[in-house]
């Protein structure tokens, strides 16, 4: 630990430590380095990626109060996850306004540590009430305010301005389709952007209003201090994150519980990293769960144990024919259904592939992908350990001219002539399924219809 001391915040480290045993000792989880002069990416006083806290030639010239401050609003930076968070969140939507996430985060933070009179908040620092009062025209106490919202739920406030407050908002994929349909001509959009390069501010790919605009001018001219890595933890596993937001919230819990009145946190937060089992993680159990080789019995050949004793009991007793054992599904094959009506967009489309693929070899499966709308435009085969399917699923390529609409009865129906293992179907769920097969189905859905009703079968949500 005498290692993680030797840095510009020292002493405020020291000071969290003397006031706040339980939180101050937060700090010493993450790691502290000191940056040189006119460094160009130089922001706050003190600045994160998520995991370290980089300390610039200003933090010296701070009071100790201040720089106490500084580095217990940093700190919750990096034990709320909210770096990791801005990158999950820039993966769901394709794009993200750092600095408006930056300024929803800090107001969270700065309201959680204002009850605390041995360190000065920085100057100006938003607090979430503000925020809900100015922005949103919602009046909350501080500690009401925390209990309620989380930097997601801000974010997305603040972001997605009604239509009466912007200009008018884009057509969705479904009246797209709808309106192809009508006229004949194709008003496919295609697709959401991917996700932009992290670490700078992206527009967030939807009509800004007055929300918007109120927060940056609340803002001022305040730094940043919150630098999104997606290497910071060294490992982009979805399991490595869901791990070390379980640790962090429970380092968070007893620091609270430890420290009592003296804790950082004002109230435990709704804004507690939430650990979410990954969807990867879930795909691989119920694959290897539904594709796992079958016992069955083989007349052709006797039991290892009937050959062992040459069918023998004793001298003279002789033992009935016993069977043998063999797979009762030599080849596990996976049927993979796409709906291409417009509902599945291409940077999740090559996820799920990717991941999908690599399941595919471990397990020795064949897939069979049934590409459609309405109806089927498209079956492809791939035989188990074959190199053509390497997961580079091509939303451009998938897409066929249609009716606009979907039907999952003639996929599914097409999905069981294959006789499979498991069916998975990549969709958002809008259209009927009058076609039951009899083996397990998984409905993939992308996080935005998670609350679809599925018509039978497991819904697996694509966090």
């Amino acid at each position: 630990m005498g290692s993680q001391l030797r840095h510009r915040g020292q002493r405020a480290v020291q000071h969290l430590l003397e006031h706040a045993p339980h939180g101050g000792a937060l700090a010493l989880w993450a790691r502290h380095a000191d940056r040189p002069a006119g460094d160009p990416d130089e922001r706050a006083p003190v600045w994160t990626d998520g995991r370290c806290l980089f300390y610039g030639p200003a933090f010296e010239s701070l009071r100790l109060e201040q720089q106490a401050g500084w580095v217990a609003h940093v700190i919750l930076h990096v034990a709320l996850r909210h770096a990791q968070r801005a990158l999950a969140m820039q993966l769901r939507r394709g794009s993200l306004d750092l600095a408006l996430w930056n300024r929803c985060a800090d107001a969270i933070v700065n309201s959680a540590l204002a009850h605390l009179g041995w360190l000065a908040l920085p100057a100006g620092g938003l607090r979430l009430e503000t925020v809900l009062e100015r922005v949103l025209g919602r009046e909350l106490e501080p500690q009401a305010a925390l209990q309620q919202w989380d930097v997601e739920r801000l974010y997305l406030a603040v972001v997605d301005t009604p239509p009466s407050e912007s200009t008018p908002a884009r057509v969705s994929s479904r009246s797209a389709r709808g309106a192809r349909h009508a006229s004949g001509h194709d008003a496919h959009d295609g697709g959401r952007p991917r996700p932009a390069a992290t670490g700078g501010s992206q527009p967030s790919g939807r009509a800004e209003g007055t929300r918007a605009d109120r927060l940056r001018a609340l803002a001022g001219g305040q730094p940043l201090d919150l630098v999104p890595s997606p290497s910071a933890d060294g490992d982009d596993a979805p399991e490595q994150e869901a791990e070390r937001a379980r640790e962090w919230g429970e380092r968070l819990l007893r620091a609270h519980a430890g420290d009592g009145t003296f804790s950082l946190l004002r109230t435990l937060l709704a804004d507690l990293p939430r650990t979410h089992t990954p969807w990867e993680q879930v795909l691989r159990c119920r694959l290897a769960r539904a594709l796992s080789l079958r016992p069955g019995l083989s007349w052709s050949r006797p039991a290892r144990g009937w050959l062992a004793n040459r069918g023998r009991v004793g001298a003279h007793g002789r033992l009935p024919w016993e069977p043998g054992r063999s797979a009762a599904c030599a080849v596990p094959r996976v049927v993979l259904v796409i709906d291409v009506s417009g509902s599945i967009d291409g940077a999740l489309l090559a996820r799920f592939g990717r991941e999908l693929a690599a399941l595919l070899r471990r397990l020795e499966a064949a897939l069979v992908l049934v590409v459609g709308d309405d109806r089927v435009r498209d079956v492809r085969r791939f035989e188990p350990g074959g190199l053509a399917f390497d997961g580079r699923l091509d939303a451009n390529a998938l897409r066929f001219e249609g009716g606009g609409g979907t039907d999952f009865t003639p996929l599914l129906a097409e999905a069981v002539r294959h006789r499979p293992d498991l069916v998975v179907v990549l969709t958002d769920l809008d259209g009927p399924a009058r076609e039951r097969p009899a083996c397990p189905v998984l409905w993939a859905v992308p996080p935005e219809h998670a609350g679809a009703s599925v018509p039978f079968g497991q819904r697996l949500v694509l966090r």
